[in-house]
């Protein structure tokens, strides 16, 4: 079965940093485009990060750029978000999908992307 995991949320004090892995069953990662979004209370689901195939191309939103970095490890089957200075705006249930297309992240268009987890919550307050 295609799966994906998400794990690494938690608790943080603003300014504080987490590392989300997005683990994928039953497919290989590398093949495709994995994207990043998240979901705040109240709020419609956004795109945070995307990282492509072979050129390793990524994607950040606004919000976020300078502050987090998407990554892969092919052998582990796995995609990280690595998340510092993190701040209350950042509180959101952070989920990965696998993108078929490989243009569909890249666009804004979560309609694309396929095989989503389950999500991570990531609550950011001191």
């Amino acid at each position: 079965q295609v799966q994906l995991v998400e794990s690494g949320g938690g608790l943080v004090q603003p300014g504080g940093s987490l590392r989300l892995s997005c683990a994928a069953s039953g497919f290989t990662l590398d093949y495709y485009t994995i994207g990043w979004f998240r979901q705040a209370p109240g709020k419609e689901r956004e795109r945070v990060s995307c990282i492509g195939r072979s050129d390793g191309s990524t994607y950040y939103t606004d919000s976020v750029k300078g502050r987090f970095t998407i990554s892969r490890d092919n052998a582990k089957n796995t995609v990280y978000l690595q998340m510092n200075s993190l701040k209350p705006d950042d509180t959101a249930v952070y989920y990965c999908a696998m993108d078929p297309y490989g243009s569909s992240c890249y666009h804004g268009e979560a309609s694309g992307m396929d095989y989503w987890g389950k999500g991570t919550l990531v609550t950011v307050s001191s």
